[in-house]
């Protein structure tokens, strides 16, 4: 997944609850999307703990993957991928089997947010943020409330050529797998093929594939009706109180980030601390007020004011909502299917 650095991120002095003395071994090594947690994170860490965390940027979860699996997760003690990315790296062998006792503010989560399906019990991934994809539209300009995947993938004249998609692989495909009411996991052959058809045809219909301007182009009235993550539809709420989201009836996915620490790491302690630091309710609330993204963190969410959810109304998306939406999985074997259906999809006239 794409991340997009919010205009205001907001340094809030976060807050530090360990012991520095403990944390002494340096160059703690933390890869994230840009703007995914607060811009002092790292110095306030290292202020209170004596560490010289540094941290790397990564574009897209494939990128930081092709990194790891080279290294053999050698060089990163904690990583932000999404989960199916977290499942991959456990499978590997590459994930620390986590140590709870560490992690004392892993109390903070949601009891959901401790069951879900790709590491039940968070054995070797703490969940950071989690959500929907959905539509996202111009309630102004679209004459029709939306309320299906087809009013994307086979849009009224009205909207040919205002409409985008995401592009990446998972996402992309999802949209295809729920219209047709198959699972965002499906690895049926037939049924993948029945997807990539659906696309190729909604593809002619498009504006663009994009994962990154899209709620800009809603801003601008240049697109009407997209394809989005929800924390990006909430950017474009916020400067048009027009743009609406909305899950169609066919459904959502639930997409899960996570963090996770390597098993190749040589800074464990500090590993552990940094994912504590980041689950105290004051810094994770950090991610819900400024990047918009729901975190599975029940005192961070319940310090949200009523006014905030009120302007950006898919916040307050309860987590038994969120659950009963299908979890993106690692498909295993099929990732070449899925691949390759997409390498079609873009290919097509």
């Amino acid at each position: 997944m794409f991340r997009k650095v919010p205009k205001t991120l907001t340094a809030v002095g976060l807050c530090l609850t360990f012991s520095a003395s403990t944390l002494a071994a340096d160059g703690l090594v933390v890869s994230n999307w840009d703007g995914y947690m607060a811009p002092d994170a790292i110095d306030s860490f290292n202020a209170a703990s004596g560490n010289s965390a540094e941290l790397v940027l990564h574009g897209t979860n494939e990128e930081i993957m092709g990194k790891l699996i080279a290294s053999k997760g050698k060089g990163y003690d904690v990583v932000f991928v999404s989960s199916p990315f977290a499942e991959v790296l456990h499978n590997l062998g590459l994930a620390e089997d986590l140590d709870h006792a560490k992690i004392p503010n892993m109390a903070n989560l949601y009891d959901q947010a401790t069951k879900l399906e790709h590491d039940p019990g968070n054995m070797f991934s703490v969940p950071y943020a989690w959500g929907t994809t959905g539509l996202c539209y111009r309630s102004d300009l679209v004459a029709d409330t939306p309320d299906s995947w087809m009013d994307l993938l086979d849009p009224s004249d009205d909207l040919n050529g205002k409409t985008t998609m995401l592009a990446t692989d998972r996402w992309l495909l999802a949209a295809g797998q729920l219209a047709k009411g198959y699972s965002v996991n499906e690895t049926d052959g037939d049924k993948l093929n029945e997807v990539r058809d659906l696309l190729i045809q909604a593809k002619k219909t498009l504006l663009a594939y994009d994962d990154t301007t899209f709620y800009a182009k809603l801003v601008s009235g240049e697109a009407e009706l997209v394809h989005a993550w929800d924390g990006w539809c909430n950017y474009g709420i916020g400067e048009n109180a027009d743009i609406k989201y909305v899950i169609p009836n066919e459904g959502s996915d639930l997409w899960v980030d996570t963090m996770v620490i390597l098993k190749n790491s040589e800074n464990k302690d500090a590993a552990y601390a940094f994912v504590d630091f980041i689950l105290d309710a004051k810094n994770h609330g950090w991610a819900a007020e400024n990047i918009l993204y729901k975190v599975p963190n029940e005192p961070a969410m319940s310090a949200l004011s009523a006014d905030f959810i009120a302007s950006f109304p898919n916040m307050g998306l309860t987590p038994d909502t969120l659950v009963g939406y299908e979890q993106l999985r690692d498909v295993g074997e099929a990732t070449r299917a899925y691949s390759r259906a997409v390498s079609e999809i873009k290919a097509a006239n």
